[in-house]
């Protein structure tokens, strides 16, 4: 595949500064993640872990400004190809036949790349030790009827996937065969990188950057229901069990229910909306916090490798009904912090919602748990496992990704 003149181009307001060295003068870390295009809890770690090494360069994709978190503006970013496509910045997906190609074009330069990665990160180029964050293993290939969600047989993405598993599958399994370490998320993300490559991990759970005290704004659209509502924070994918959400609502009509997200589903769930449920998109963290704040309890329906709503709610006080699965099972305590339901189906999250208000919680309990999980405790796990690579012999100017 013939270089774009884009491949490692900067994506900072200015270019006055040079992203990728020259030469041997390695820095000790450059950051990957797969695409900077959304506002999600993995963009939320790539900030954290750039708070840790402010210094580092940023490689990723596909990185679009409006969309993901304004802090990013801040940084060095490098970019991919793909990121001259503006359609791409908009759907990602659509790029998945020629992600391993791409891949090993984006070439972070360090001494140790710290990879943020669910997708492709892992499968960047360039030189240096890898230590892989993995937040999961693709869904795409390995989850896929989760991540499709009730598409039929001949959905072009199903028979897409379909088609190119085998070739993708090789690449990805490859790709996280190089890496020198693994760290992962959560205890099921820790089963799941064991089933899918056959590699040990450890746990470093992300850091909760939620802070209760800082500015609140409120959100026009739901300033006459702020008074109380439940809520959920989600992207709106199939797996994510919004919809379950909005239909336990819609037999509730005395309750309400406010959705936080943009994705694939809205324009289904908008068109049955319930009068006792709202969605709102494109909230700055000021409006986001202010949400929290005025919320009764969270839902948290979908299927997550980490679970980090729980914990941002926590920091306000506010108890959680989390499907108990995945992520959920390391940052909920049931009974303290909130409550489990079996199955994401509209009955048994009414009967959750129910049974949450015949339970006594303690704001301060619940505050003191998702103060277990603050950024001080994964900046340490981070340095640590950095120092440990930098200080092992090995020639710097190593390629990966050939």
């Amino acid at each position: 595949m013939r270089a774009h003149p884009r491949v490692g181009s900067c994506a900072c307001p200015t270019q006055t500064h040079t992203c990728a060295p020259a030469g041997d003068g390695l820095p000790d870390v450059a950051i990957a993640h797969d695409f900077l295009t959304q506002r999600g809890g993995a963009e939320r770690v790539v900030l954290a872990m750039s708070r840790v090494f402010p210094e580092a360069t940023i490689y990723t994709t596909l990185y679009d400004p409006d969309r993901t978190y304004p802090e990013f503006a801040e940084k060095r970013i490098v970019v991919s190809p793909l990121d001259r496509v503006p359609l791409l910045r908009h759907s990602h997906r659509l790029a998945l036949p020629v992600l391993p190609p791409i891949a090993r074009l984006v070439r972070p330069e360090a001494r140790v790349v710290l990879t943020s990665s669910s997708g492709f990160a892992h499968g960047f180029g360039g030189r240096g030790r890898r230590l892989v964050y993995c937040h999961a293993p693709a869904r795409w290939l390995y989850q896929r009827d989760l991540y499709l969600g009730e598409s039929g047989r001949w959905d072009i993405a199903r028979v897409g996937l379909t088609l190119l598993r085998p070739t993708l599958l090789r690449w990805d399994r490859r790709s996280a065969a190089r890496a020198d370490r693994y760290l992962v998320n959560s205890r099921v993300v820790r089963e799941r990188v064991r089933a899918a490559y056959g590699i040990e991990a450890d746990v470093l759970a992300p850091p909760v950057t939620m802070d209760a005290s800082d500015t609140q704004t409120p959100v026009a659209d739901l300033a006459d229901w702020a008074d109380g509502y439940h809520l959920v924070v989600s992207r709106l994918l199939p797996y994510k069990n919004v919809e379950a959400a909005v239909a336990a609502f819609a037999g509730m009509p005395q309750r309400r229910l406010v959705v936080v997200g943009v994705g694939p589903e809205a324009t289904a769930l908008v068109r049955t909306l319930p009068p006792n449920v709202r969605i709102v998109r494109d909230l700055d963290d000021a409006e986001l916090r202010w949400t929290y704040a005025h919320c009764l309890v969270l839902l948290a329906p979908s299927y997550e490798d980490f679970g980090l709503t729980p914990l941002e709610a926590g920091v306000f006080g506010k108890p959680t009904l989390a499907l108990e699965s995945g992520g959920y099972l390391d940052t909920v305590v049931e009974g303290r912090t909130g409550l489990f339901f079996p199955r994401p189906t509209p009955e048994a999250i009414a009967a959750a919602v129910a049974k949450a208000d015949e339970t006594a919680w303690s704001p301060e309990d619940i505050r003191a748990h998702a103060a277990e999980f603050g950024p001080e405790r994964f900046a340490a796990g981070l340095r640590a496992e950095v120092q440990r690579l930098l200080a092992v012999d090995k020639p710097a100017d190593a390629e990966v990704g050939q």
